[in-house]
């Protein structure tokens, strides 16, 4: 990768951290370094001149699509409620295809008409997957940590297990790993070929409190890794699926409302920052490109 340390293009940014247009985004994020961006589905119906020109736009930017999110409660329902949802997952898969994401995220369902049967849950994730393989679409199963009865990733991957299909997998958001406190030991089970994307963030506290700050921390309180005080359990994170063989992508899952109000080439860039102290600092992996500076690290906070 002739600009890119290759480690460090193995990291990328969610349009969901910055402010502004469609193509304001993807010109800060590409003239940061990253090669790629995980897109939201707001992203391209919201676009004024329509969805047609979002897709066209992310096709220009010359960024790979790292994914496509999010598929909201979709598996536990029946009757109505889940033909509805078949709907909404193929509208999904669509603007995937159109976009060349190779995956698309969903996430576990936080509905109060959702069933908690895992087979019932296994059997609609298996039929979300059969939906996508048409396409050449992978599913990234995640598990909010305030999800109704799939709430952390080993039961995630337990109804992944049970679907047995080869386009199903995880995805695995550090947020909600560091917020339930989940153990990392999990991980031993869990095969890398079907961890399909991983998100990083971090967060400001060391713990919260109630399930209600949890889910405002998440969507309004999150902050690169290397900013927030969870530098050692993210590394541990990083660096276990790196030693389990996990060689996918990692995608700053960023919700912060401060960020909002900031500059996009800022935010563009602290997100840099953070992809070269995971890259070098914490994975070792990397070499300063010939004739070049060595990128500044962040320093972790203690």
């Amino acid at each position: 990768m002739s600009q890119i340390i290759k480690n460090v293009a193995d990291f990328g940014m969610d349009t969901i951290t910055l402010a502004g247009p469609l193509e304001a985004k993807l010109r800060a994020v590409k003239a940061a370094g990253f090669g790629q961006i995980m897109l939201a589905a707001r992203d391209i119906v919201g676009h004024p001149a329509g969805h047609e020109a979002a897709i066209q736009a992310v096709r220009d930017s010359g960024l790979r699509v790292t994914g496509f999110q999010v598929l909201r409660d979709f598996e536990g329902l029946s009757g109505h409620l889940h033909r509805y949802k078949v709907d909404m997952a193929k509208q999904m898969i669509e603007m995937a295809r159109a976009l060349g994401a190779k995956v698309l995220l969903a996430c576990s369902s936080t509905s109060p008409h959702a069933t908690g049967d895992l087979e019932a849950i296994a059997r609609d994730l298996r039929k979300l997957a059969m939906l996508a393989i048409p396409h050449g679409i992978r599913v990234a199963y995640e598990a909010l940590s305030w999800g109704r009865h799939i709430n952390e990733y080993h039961q995630s991957w337990a109804a992944v297990e049970l679907a047995d299909c080869p386009n199903l997998g995880l995805c695995i958001d550090s947020y909600h790993v560091l917020a339930a406190q989940t153990s990392l030991a999990y991980l031993d089970d869990i095969d890398p070929d079907r961890i399909y994307l991983v998100q990083l963030a971090d967060f400001m506290w060391n713990e919260v409190r109630s399930m209600q700050e949890r889910i405002d921390t998440a969507r309004h309180f999150r902050v690169f890794p290397g900013e927030g005080v969870h530098s050692t359990p993210l590394s541990d994170l990083v660096l276990r699926l790196d030693a389990l063989g996990y060689r996918g992508d990692y995608s700053f899952e960023v919700f912060n409302d401060d960020y909002q109000q900031l500059p996009l080439p800022h935010v563009a860039h602290r997100a840099w920052e953070s992809a070269v102290w995971l890259a070098e600092g914490v994975l070792r992996r990397s070499v300063p490109l010939p004739g070049r500076m060595r990128l500044r690290h962040l320093t972790a906070p203690t």
